[in-house]
């Protein structure tokens, strides 16, 4: 086994703190990764502090993993020593089932392992995520990053990249369309990147005007502020697609109007809420479609990567320290990042030094 250090939560309403645990060694079909950047996602603060009610303890968190290659299984043919690498959400899938076949791992009908917070499948054995030194993962589960990506803002295209590139892509948008990204926060942001470079006019919608400047500065064509109830209406009835952003319970319905007929508007903010009634009329008029999407699969979450080493795109972020992994947690619970953390994991070597 390989003795790995890291910062776990232990209980969810105590800091992070330093953690020694295991990992296997590599099997045959295994890559072992040393860590270099790991983002922080939102979704690792409910799951730290049991928002969603399904904490294992201890808890490693981190699914967002760049990292360089120290050693490959036998049968590996993907990767190798020295190669950049990125792990994000899941570390395995049934790999059998009519999702798995597809490589929509993340759909897996006997449920995905997810790379933290989740049990081996092989054992009882707890996952363990970015916020160490070192992982180990079969494959599969890994993409290539290119050395021409900037590393550092690369990170956090594993979970906020993949989760607005796959929507984007399954509801095929493109040049022509008027596409519509509600909410400028960590996946707002790479929403109107991607949106951007796949050659739609893009509209930043928001409720604060103060975010106009920076939602065109990331590449959006228009600002709309929702609360101005003229532009809304001047935009009714106009945009092929929304991607709905936002993760808390809110009213979806003065969106829905601006659909044009057959548009869709998708939800991939983590809502564990209930949502305000939706009106019925707003979809049986105009034909118009709400939807969600999750992650990506691994086919998927490749093309994302070699689409951002093509286009030039990474996350905006600001750099911390693992030893600053609790005030960031605090931070983000007060939106108070543009637009993601990313731990510089040497960091974590600097401490035991």
């Amino acid at each position: 086994m390989l003795k790995v250090r890291g910062f776990a939560a232990h209980d969810a309403h105590s800091p992070l703190v330093p953690f020694t645990f295991e990992r296997r060694e590599p099997g045959p079909h295994d890559i072992q990764i040393e860590i270099l950047y790991c983002g922080i996602c939102h979704s690792d603060l409910h799951q730290a502090r049991d928002d969603w009610k399904n904490s294992l303890y201890p808890m490693v968190p981190g699914h967002e993993i760049i990292g360089r290659v120290v050693r490959v299984g036998s049968e590996v043919r993907k990767l190798k020593a020295g190669d950049f690498a990125g792990v994000g959400c899941m570390v395995d899938s049934c790999r059998h089932c009519f999702a798995c076949d597809e490589g929509l791992e993340q759909y897996c009908q006997h449920g995905a392992t997810w790379t933290y917070n989740s049990r081996e499948r092989d054992s009882e054995r707890l996952t363990f995520g970015g916020y160490s030194e070192q992982i180990v993962v079969e494959e599969r589960f890994v993409v290539k990053i290119p050395a021409t990506l900037d590393l550092k803002g690369a990170a956090p295209l594993l979970c906020a990249g993949i989760t607005t590139y796959s929507p984007l892509r399954h509801w095929k948008v493109g040049p022509g369309q008027k596409v519509g990204v509600i909410g400028l926060g960590g996946l707002g942001h790479m929403g109107v990147k991607f949106a951007k470079a796949l050659g739609a006019h893009v509209v930043m919608i928001t409720t604060s005007p103060d975010k106009g400047k920076d939602a065109r500065r990331l590449g959006a064509d228009e600002v709309l502020v929702s609360r101005d109830a003229d532009a809304m209406a001047k935009h009714a009835g106009s945009f092929d697609f929304l991607l709905n952003t936002i993760p808390v319970s809110h009213d979806v319905n003065p969106y829905m109007t601006l659909l044009k007929l057959d548009g869709t508007m998708v939800l991939v903010g983590v809502l564990t809420e209930l949502m305000p009634p939706l009106s019925g009329a707003n979809l049986i008029f105009g034909r118009k479609r709400v939807a969600g999407s999750g992650i990506g699969g691994m086919p998927e979450t490749q093309e994302m990567i070699d689409f951002c080493a093509k286009h030039g795109i990474v996350s905006d972020i600001e750099m911390v320290p693992i030893q600053s992994v609790n005030e960031a947690y605090e931070r983000l619970e007060k939106n108070d990042v543009k637009y993601r953390f990313v731990i510089d994991m040497a960091s974590l070597a600097k401490q035991a030094a």
